[in-house]
């Protein structure tokens, strides 16, 4: 072999070499601009708020399948990383631990609920995250951060938002009620709402006869129904949690409660199995709500596209049929943290923040634009009442005319039946 044709072999050997590296090295970049952007949370799976969280998770699971099919973001798959909470606020800072040091998840979102957020936002000051909250009233009044934005449309002043509708009905009504009953849990939410109603029972000028809390633990509420019956209240303003609420209402049958006006702040009648179980028990009060089957939420873009999805899942999964209070929302929250990450280019903990904070946001629950404390600039809390429920089938539920939007006026679909007792009939 003549020795000038050796050279020619070692350089096309090496040129092969080189090629395969840049080759492999350009399939390694490929591989890291491809890899996942980790969200992760904590959601309420088991115990009593469980009923909303696991419908919350198929929202956040379908706005997951959905950005994915689009290609993800910022062309990089979307992986969701979670755990149960078990409505336990005691698991969530370990939870959120695991997820930002363990995981590495790139986001988090907080998981449903008043009380599971409350021990996330320590975490998230410290560690200088934007935080998307789903559904909690008031977490941000103490901490002012300015990260943290939550998609409850209840506004800049979120401890009366619960209330203010409940409040300002009962003022509208001739002759005008004069007398009111409060009663709530002891327990983060329940708080924040009855501290709204103080408020606002001052400012309509209507007199308190019975204002008290009861422990979350409670599991027989007749005693306390009949305290509130003693007072013979025109109003009767309840602040409660799924169980309570339906304890709360099953006790005030029995014993006869009429007030004039009856409800307010009283979580879980809007869930499906809730309203199914409690059927015409439900008719007559006057409660608050986010979204309802009238033809003016209907109408919103891109609603009807998750709700066919979401309902054709959801038995699968287990969960609330209908889906009509949480998850409507919870997609929505994706949407925005979504759109402020392709926006914003990247993963930058407080470029997304700023711009969530000077934007308005287009979702399948309308417009949504943040102000103060990362509450809503604009509130738009509903005060809905139950009407002319027959039996307990679902079907009923499923389009406009058994929960009739009363509150705000842009958005009323109907008369409220007053008093109570006339709406029982």
């Amino acid at each position: 072999m003549r020795p000038w044709r050796r050279p020619i072999r070692t350089w096309a050997l090496i040129g092969v070499l080189i090629g395969t590296f840049v080759l492999a090295g350009a399939g390694a970049f490929v591989a890291r601009a491809a890899n996942p952007i980790k969200i992760g949370f904590g959601m309420a799976l088991t115990g009593g708020l469980s009923a909303n969280g696991k419908p919350a998770l198929l929202a956040v699971q379908i706005w997951k399948d959905d950005i994915n099919k689009k290609g993800g973001l910022l062309g990089r798959p979307v992986e969701l990383v979670y755990y149960d909470d078990q409505t336990n606020p005691a698991t969530v800072p370990g939870i959120y631990t695991k997820l930002l040091d363990v995981d590495k998840v790139d986001l988090v979102i907080s998981g449903y609920g008043t009380n599971l957020i409350a021990p996330l936002m320590p975490i998230a000051m410290e560690r200088k995250l934007t935080v998307m909250g789903m559904f909690g009233l008031a977490n941000n009044e103490k901490y002012q951060y300015a990260n943290y934005f939550q998609i409850q449309p209840a506004g800049p002043d979120p401890q009366i938002s619960t209330a203010i509708g409940f409040f300002e009905l009962a003022a509208r009504q001739t002759p005008k009620p004069q007398t009111v009953a409060m009663v709530g849990a002891d327990a983060e939410y329940p708080q924040n709402a009855l501290v709204g109603a103080r408020e606002l029972v001052k400012k309509f000028g209507f007199k308190t006869v019975y204002d008290k809390t009861y422990p979350p633990s409670t599991v027989d509420y007749t005693p306390i129904v009949r305290a509130i019956k003693a007072t013979n209240p025109d109003i009767v303003f309840v602040a409660s949690y799924p169980p309570d609420s339906v304890g709360m209402l099953r006790a005030a049958l029995e014993v006869g409660l009429q007030p004039k006006i009856f409800g307010g702040g009283m979580v879980g009648l809007m869930f499906t199995s809730v309203m199914t179980s409690m059927g015409p028990m439900l008719n007559g009060i006057v409660n608050y709500d986010f979204w309802a089957p009238e033809p003016s939420f209907l109408a919103m873009p891109g609603i009807k596209e998750f709700l066919k999805e979401y309902q054709a899942r959801a038995d699968k999964a287990g969960v609330d049929p209908l889906g009509y209070y949480l998850p409507p929302y919870s997609y929505a929250l994706m949407q925005i943290l979504g759109q402020a990450i392709e926006a914003t280019k990247g993963l930058d903990q407080q470029k997304i923040a700023d711009h969530i904070r000077a934007n308005e946001f287009s979702t399948v629950v309308g417009k949504v634009k943040f102000g103060k404390n990362g509450e809503w600039a604009k509130g738009r809390t509903l005060m809905v009442q139950y009407q002319k429920i027959q039996g307990t089938g679902i079907d009923q539920f499923r389009g406009p005319g058994k929960k009739i939007v009363l509150y705000p006026d842009d958005l009323r679909s109907g008369a409220i039946i007053y008093p109570y007792a006339a709406a029982k009939n």
